[in-house]
Order: C-alpha cells, then sequence, then structure tokens
C-alpha cells in the first residue's frame, strides 16, 4: 500500500455506542462511564489553529503509537510521573457491538486508547529549548519570548542556554492559543499549579531531550496537558501528563545531521505543511485543501520521526 492510498479517517461514528463528549482538532473524546473517557486519533491536520480540509492518511495510529511509547518510556525514567493512559486499543464491549461502517474496527483500535476522566487545566505548558517558529519572529521583534527578555544575538534554530517554559492559552477549536508570561499562568491557574506545570514540563522536556538526541533527533519544543489529580490540594498540586505527547503534531523534531544555526531547519513534523501554508499565503486561512504532494511529504516526515525514535516502521 503506498503512503497515501488509504482513505483517511476525518469522522468517527461511535456515538451509537458512546456519548461524545468533544471534538477537538485531531481527536475525538468519548465517555466510556463517570471514571473514563476513549480517545480516537482521527487523521485531520490542523496549522496555524486551523484544520485542513482533508486528513493524512494513517496519522491517527502513528499519533497514538508515537504517544504510547512516549509515556511508557517517561513513566520509567520518572516514577513520579502520572499520565491519563490507562489502556490502548477499544474497550471490548464496544468492539463486539461494532457494526460494519465507513471505518473498520482495526481503524478504530490502533487509533484508541482508554483514559482517565480528569479536569485539565485551561493552559497548554510549551517549552522550548530552541529559538525557532513564533518564538523566533518574537525575539526578532522584540528581543522576548512571552515576555522573557533573551539574551542579543541569538541566531534562528540556536540552542537556548537553557531551555524556557512559554504557556499560552487553550482555545476551543476555531479559536486562536494565545501566548501568556509566567505572571499570567500565575494568576490563571494559581502560583502553586504554575510552579509545578513549569517545573514538570521542563524535567519531561529535559527527559525527553536526551532521548532524541541518542536517536538523531533534535528536540526543538513540545507542548505538554495536564490535568489535576483527585488528589490534588491548593498548596500541593498533583499534575497529570494527558493527551498527547511528544508527537509530530505537538513537537518540532529535527534530525541532528542535517541541524545548522542561522536558518530553519528540515523537521520531522508538520512544519512540511507550515511551510506550504506560508509559501501559498494561506497561512491562518479557512477551508484549506492539502495538495497530494504535501500530503506525502508529511507523512513521510511522521514515519520517519516514528521510526527513529522507537525503531519500528509505525502505522
Amino acid at each position: 500500500m503506498s503512503e497515501t492510498s488509504a482513505i483517511p479517517v476525518v469522522k468517527t461514528d461511535l456515538d451509537k455506542h458512546l456519548t461524545l463528549l468533544a471534538t477537538g482538532k485531531v481527536r475525538e473524546i468519548y465517555e466510556i462511564d463517570a471514571e473514563t473517557l476513549l480517545f480516537v486519533a482521527t487523521d485531520r491536520i490542523s496549522a496555524y489553529d486551523v484544520i485542513m480540509k482533508n486528513g493524512i492518511p494513517n496519522k491517527g495510529p502513528l499519533l497514538t503509537q508515537i504517544s504510547a511509547f512516549w509515556f511508557s518510556y517517561l513513566t520509567a525514567q520518572l516514577p513520579h510521573l502520572r499520565t491519563h493512559l490507562l489502556s490502548l486499543g477499544l474497550p471490548t464491549h464496544i468492539t463486539s457491538s461494532l457494526r460494519p461502517s465507513t471505518i473498520t474496527t482495526q481503524q478504530l483500535h490502533a487509533r484508541s486508547c482508554v483514559v482517565r476522566r480528569l479536569k485539565v487545566l485551561p493552559v497548554e505548558s510549551i517549552v522550548r529549548g530552541y529559538i525557532t517558529g513564533s518564538a523566533w519572529e518574537s525575539y526578532k521583534k522584540t528581543g522576548e519570548v512571552n515576555g522573557e527578555k533573551l539574551k542579543e544575538g541569538l541566531r534562528e534554530s540556536e540552542m537556548l542556554e537553557r531551555a524556557i517554559w512559554t504557556p499560552s492559552t487553550k482555545a476551543e477549536v476555531g479559536g486562536k492559543d494565545e501566548n501568556i508570561s509566567r505572571e499570567e499562568a500565575s494568576t490563571l491557574l494559581t502560583p502553586p499549579i504554575a510552579g509545578a506545570l513549569e517545573s514538570l514540563s521542563l524535567q519531561i522536556y529535559h527527559t525527553a531531550r536526551a532521548y532524541a538526541t541518542s536517536r538523531g533527533i533534535i528536540l526543538a519544543d513540545t507542548k505538554f496537558e495536564f490535568a489535576l489529580d483527585p488528589s490534588s490540594t491548593p498548596s500541593n498540586p498533583v499534575l497529570v501528563l494527558v493527551d498527547e505527547v511528544l508527537t509530530p503534531d505537538s513537537s518540532r523534531f529535527w534530525r541532528a545531521d542535517d541541524y545548522e544555526v542561522g536558518r530553519g531547519q528540515k523537521s520531522l513534523d508538520k512544519q512540511f505543511l507550515r511551510d506550504w501554508l506560508t509559501e501559498q499565503g494561506l497561512k491562518g486561512k479557512e477551508d484549506v485543501t492539502v495538495p497530494e504532494e504535501v500530503v506525502r511529504g508529511t507523512v513521510r516526515a511522521y514515519r520517519e520521526a516514528y521510526g527513529m525514535l522507537t525503531g519500528e516502521a509505525g502505522a
């Protein structure tokens, strides 16, 4: 089967079996019971906070496999880390009751996972180890990133002296995430939660960056999402890592053997799509159909990232 011969799954149809609680840019979230949810990763893809009209074949299973890999690796390296992941695949009672549809049980199983039902914090926890993307644009204009002054003379894609935490608001689908300062995050979340969020995010980033480096990949930046564990107290928040983690959708992966300071990098993520949108004057535009060559390039980038990180072929 060729890279793009499969039909992208851009919508699931489990609402006859479970209650659909939310539809995100990529994932559809169903209620299993009062304590658990079913996450299904579609093949939808977004860039600059806009969902493209067509999807990327088999992207959902790849994202699910990459997240599962990282959840396993990170909890082994950081025994105190809590995650929302309970199991991969569809629950047995759902699998046995599925009727034939446009999506096969196998397709759904590969892109699904059962997770704990938790209250997600309204902040995206972004860690940047290199100056690139929107951070580079901000730095060129102001010398700052999220209100934090950086040293003068940095060049595009340069490694920062220390990784920085640059939180943003978490917008609804169709909205735009807004960068906020550390102080604004503290006001939104409370100082104890914001402090714990920054500390744990940096710890996870450094752990993942060290591993990625050993596999020939530079982890330039990434976005985490967290929830509060029910055992949390106002003065002692207990964070749980949720959603996807360290995927090509939520991270910038660069090949170490092609890295060069002073220019944009060839990325193993959706930068391929972002670059095409920018070149075509379509950045932030609605109703964009991604052409076949960009679909193929994005598929290759995601598969290469998965293969290099895990040593496996992927979906």
